[in-house]
């Protein structure tokens, strides 16, 4: 079985902000392409693996998204040797002053490649802030990057629209845990990964097509067009949900290590969800039921709307401190978020979804 610790630290610490994922679209080729017959990227970016079925041709297909994208910083000026930024996908501004980032500097080296720049996003020291200040938050046109260059130096070096990371390696933690950054949605593009390692020894007649999605973050336009493109006779979405902890809810969050979500609501079809269950039922796998009653705003959400409309599940990781550098998961929930996908595309009969379904 694939080493989930070692391809998640790997999955999390390779850069990849929306709109810009060649990086990590990278990684998923090389992961992907020994579980693929056919792999390739589309217009978009999003990769695309097909593992084939064993059924007649014409096969059926079930699609597997993974959005690979991670929100991120974006150079928006240069200021006197300091970078003012904006971000790129949903980005916490309380998470800002005192983190560690790398500026992905738009010149090239000596030898070509992208010069990366260590750097710190500054804190004003509470000593030098004005009564008031210290309990408010600072404002995004106010934070400001260091990297430690002359104005000249950096001007050298940067440009408006460069991109900034959070320095974060992945690391694993106690108790099975594992934390970084990136996790949304990296973790389900490593449940995918099982999925596909585990179809390797599993006879399924229809056609899995695993996707790794662009632009979930700020557009959602690698599962729009990957979906047009693919048409899919049925879709299940892998993404993170919320993830229980101290400070949260217990109404709208999920333990971890108790298993994947399956949400169910308007955006999902019935069918699909009962063939999930039906899944983790025969895999003796405790799932967990996540109520989605509007928009599920993942890749299922343009999935359901594209073509003609394409049958969607959504299977969930249970995530702690989401859209922070020091996100915390199960690895087993990635584990059992993978076999659950692998086993419900196994369990498809060829006449499902045969004639047409009304919700």
């Amino acid at each position: 079985m694939t080493d989930l610790v070692a391809i998640l630290t790997r999955l999390s610490s390779t850069p990849g902000i929306s709109g810009y994922e060649g990086p990590i679209r990278d990684v998923v080729i090389d992961l992907w392409r020994q579980y693929a017959d056919e792999i390739y990227t589309d217009r978009m970016g999003s990769v695309i693996a097909v593992k084939h079925g064993s059924g007649a041709e014409p096969r059926r297909r079930a699609m597997l998204a993974a959005h690979m994208d991670e929100i991120g910083l974006m150079v928006a000026s240069l200021d006197k040797g300091f970078l003012h930024v904006t971000g790129v996908g949903g980005i916490d501004i309380r998470l800002l002053p005192g983190q560690e980032v790398v500026v992905h500097a738009s010149r090239r080296g000596p030898d070509g490649q992208t010069v990366r720049l260590p750097g710190v996003i500054g804190a004003r020291p509470p000593h030098l802030q004005a009564p008031g200040q210290r309990d408010n938050t600072v404002p995004m046109d106010e934070t400001l990057v260091d990297v430690g260059l002359s104005a000249d130096e950096l001007e050298r070096w940067v440009r408006v629209g460069d991109l900034i990371t959070f320095a974060r390696e992945g690391a694993a933690l106690g108790s099975g845990r594992f934390s970084g950054r990136a996790l949304d949605n990296r973790a389900s593009v490593a449940a995918v990964t099982v999925c596909l390692e585990t179809l390797q020894t599993r006879r399924h007649t229809w056609d899995a097509v695993a996707v790794a999605t662009v632009q979930e973050e700020v557009t959602l336009g690698g599962a729009r067009t990957s979906g047009f493109h693919v048409v899919p006779d049925l879709a299940i979405a892998l993404d993170v949900t919320f993830g229980r902890g101290p400070g949260v809810g217990e109404s709208d969050t999920f333990p971890l290590g108790e298993g994947p979500t399956v949400a169910i609501g308007p955006n999902l079809h019935p069918k699909v969800v009962e063939q999930l269950k039906a899944a983790a039922g025969r895999l003796e796998m405790d799932i967990q039921i996540e109520p989605e009653s509007g928009p599920t705003g993942t890749d299922a959400w343009a999935l359901q709307i594209t073509q003609a409309g394409i049958p969607c599940g959504l299977v969930g990781i249970p995530l702690r401190n989401m859209h922070s550098p020091v996100e915390v998961l199960s690895v087993k929930d990635v584990e059992r978020a993978g076999r659950l996908c692998a086993e419900t595309i196994a369990g498809l009969p060829d006449d499902f979804l045969a004639t047409q379904v009304i919700q």
